[in-house]
C-alpha cells in the first residue's frame, strides 16, 4: 500500500517512474501502467539452496541478474523499497548512482518478534536465523545516500547508526478524512488473519475482550487461521468475515462504532491504523500500535483487557463528533499528506550530489 500510493503521488508531481517489481502468486496490477513509464517484472529465486546463503533469504531471493542489467541501462536515482530489494546496493557497478532505501521496518527486530510469537518449531528457527542474518546485513545500508524511514521509531533507531536518515511518513489511500459522524453498532478488528502478529491480536480480543461483552463484534481479514475460526465459532455475537473485498473492508471500517487495533509487535507503522482513522469512528489501540506515530491524540490508548472493555462501554454511548473529525483532518493534512510527503522525497533526491 505504501509503495502504490507513493508511486501515484510521485507521478502526480511529474516524476517519471521506471518500476522494477517481483511477482509471485499475484496477478499483475494493470493500474500501475497509469503511473509508470515502464514496468519490468522478475521472479524470485525461491530454491531451498538460497537459505544457505549468508545473506537474508528475503534479500538473496530477489538478487536477480536481470534486475541489475536493467538498472545499469540508465543513470537515474534508485529507490529500493524495503531492505528486501537492496541486494545490489553495495555493487560497485552502482557506485555512482543516487540510492535511497525506503525502510518499512527494522527487519531484524520484526523477524525476532515473529520467532517469539510462533510455536511452530521450523518457523521459529527460520525466523530466528533470518533475524540474525538481517542484523548483520543492516550495515550495507551505509551504502545508501538516504534512508527514508516510515515511522518515528524506525527513524530514531536508524539515526543512532547512520547519518543519512530522514523521516517520510507512510503513503496511504485516504487523501481526505471520510469518518462518519454519529454512531455505529458494532466493534471491529481487521488485518491479514494468516499473519502470526494479527492472529495473536485477534485471539487476544476474542478471549479477553469480545467474549466478555454482548456487543456485536466483527473480525475481518484475509485467510483466517483455523484456530481463529474455531474460537469465533463458539460465540453468536462475534462474526468472522473472511477475505472481504477492498470495498467491503472499507465499508466495515466506516460503519463500525469502534475500530479496536492492538498489536504485540511495535515495528514500523501499521497502515491499518491510518486507514481506520481516515475512514472509521472511535479507535482503541495499545501503546505498541501508536507510540511515536504522531497519531496518539486521535486514539484511545489502552494496554490491558479490562481497560479496553471499560473504554468500549464508554464509547458505545458517545457519538463520533464534528470536533473529532476536524482534529483528524488537521493532523492528516499536516503530517500524512501523500503529495506533501512525495515532495519531501523529491527534495531529498534533488539535494543529493
Amino acid at each position: 500500500m505504501d509503495v502504490f500510493y507513493k508511486i501515484k503521488a510521485l507521478a502526480q508531481l511529474g516524476v517519471k517512474i521506471h518500476l522494477h517489481a517481483f511477482e509471485y502468486g499475484r496477478n499483475r496490477a494493470e493500474e500501475l501502467n497509469k503511473y509508470c513509464e515502464s514496468i519490468e517484472y522478475y521472479s524470485r529465486d525461491t530454491r531451498a539452496i538460497k537459505h544457505l546463503s549468508k545473506l537474508p533469504y528475503i534479500v538473496i531471493s530477489r538478487n536477480s541478474e536481470s534486475l541489475l542489467t536493467n538498472l545499469l541501462k540508465d543513470d537515474y536515482p534508485i529507490l529500493f523499497e524495503g531492505l528486501h530489494t537492496s541486494g545490489f546496493i553495495s555493487d560497485s557497478r552502482l557506485k555512482s548512482r543516487m540510492k535511497i532505501v525506503r525502510t518499512h521496518n527494522i527487519e531484524h527486530e520484526y523477524y525476532k518478534s515473529l520467532s517469539q510469537s510462533t510455536s511452530h518449531p521450523l518457523k521459529k528457527n527460520y525466523f530466528a536465523l533470518e533475524a540474525k542474518k538481517l542484523k548483520n546485513y543492516e550495515q550495507s545500508l551505509a551504502q545508501a545516500d538516504v534512508l527514508a524511514a516510515i515511522s518515528q521509531n524506525d527513524y530514531h533507531y536508524l539515526k543512532s547508526k547512520f547519518s543519512h536518515v530522514q523521516y517520510i511518513p507512510a503513503f496511504h489511500p485516504n487523501n481526505k478524512i471520510g469518518s462518519l459522524i454519529g454512531r455505529g453498532d458494532y466493534l471491529l478488528y481487521h488485518g491479514n488473519l494468516s499473519v502470526e502478529e494479527n492472529i495473536t491480536a485477534a485471539v487476544y480480543l476474542v478471549d479477553e475482550v469480545f467474549s466478555k461483552l454482548t456487543i456485536p463484534s466483527i473480525i475481518a481479514g484475509k485467510n483466517p487461521s483455523k484456530i481463529l475460526i474455531e474460537k469465533i465459532s463458539k460465540y453468536t455475537h462475534i462474526q468472522l468475515i473472511a477475505n472481504p473485498s477492498f470495498d467491503k473492508m472499507e465499508q466495515l471500517i466506516s460503519l463500525a462504532h469502534i475500530n479496536i487495533l492492538p498489536t504485540f509487535q511495535a515495528t514500523g507503522i501499521k497502515l491499518k491504523l491510518l486507514q481506520s482513522l481516515a475512514l472509521g469512528r472511535h479507535c482503541i489501540v495499545n501503546k505498541s500500535m501508536v507510540e511515536n506515530t504522531g497519531l496518539e491524540s486521535l486514539c484511545s490508548i489502552q494496554n490491558h483487557a479490562a481497560d479496553i472493555i471499560r473504554e468500549i462501554k464508554d464509547f458505545m454511548s458517545q457519538d463520533f463528533s464534528l470536533e473529532m473529525f476536524a482534529k483528524r483532518e488537521q493532523i492528516f493534512s499536516e503530517h500524512f499528506s501523500n503529495i506533501k510527503n512525495a515532495q519531501k522525497l523529491m527534495n531529498l533526491i534533488s539535494a543529493c550530489p
